[in-house]
């Protein structure tokens, strides 16, 4: 089931959680980098301090995720990606401040399948709906 949620509830529901999550950037190989960052309100983007590693890869690779784990067994992770970028504004890796553009975001939780035979195993709730990608 899916249900958008405009950015104004996107802020309610990061206000139920902790102010950290696990910020999710892709290195030069490809691989994933995940490290816990605390979060806060920056007009409409998130703020993060972060390591050299992960300002590189925001630097050059901005798409990045944030992913709030569960509060409860029966909870929903909350997950969100965006688009980052050096708060200073720069553009290069040596600003250790990034600022987190939301693009979209989703509750998401393991849960049985109806139809065994089916690909979908989770049940999803969008709450910001993605942004169009830039045509160029």
């Amino acid at each position: 089931m899916s249900v958008p949620v405009a950015l104004g509830e996107l802020r309610a529901a990061l206000a139920e959680r902790p102010s950290s999550a696990y910020l999710l950037s892709v290195s030069d190989d490809g691989r994933p980098h995940a490290v816990h960052v605390g979060l806060a309100w920056d007009g409409d983007r998130l703020a993060a301090e972060v390591g050299r590693r992960t300002a590189a890869n925001a630097a050059t690779r901005p798409a990045v995720s944030l992913v709030f784990p569960l509060r409860t067994p029966d909870d929903y992770s909350l997950i969100v990606d965006g688009t980052a970028s050096p708060a200073d504004g720069s553009g290069g890796a040596d600003s250790r401040r990034i600022l987190i553009a939301p693009t979209k975001a989703v509750l998401h939780r393991a849960a049985a399948a109806p139809d065994p035979s089916s690909a979908c195993g989770s049940d999803c709730v969008p709450l910001v709906e993605p942004s169009p990608r830039p045509r160029g």
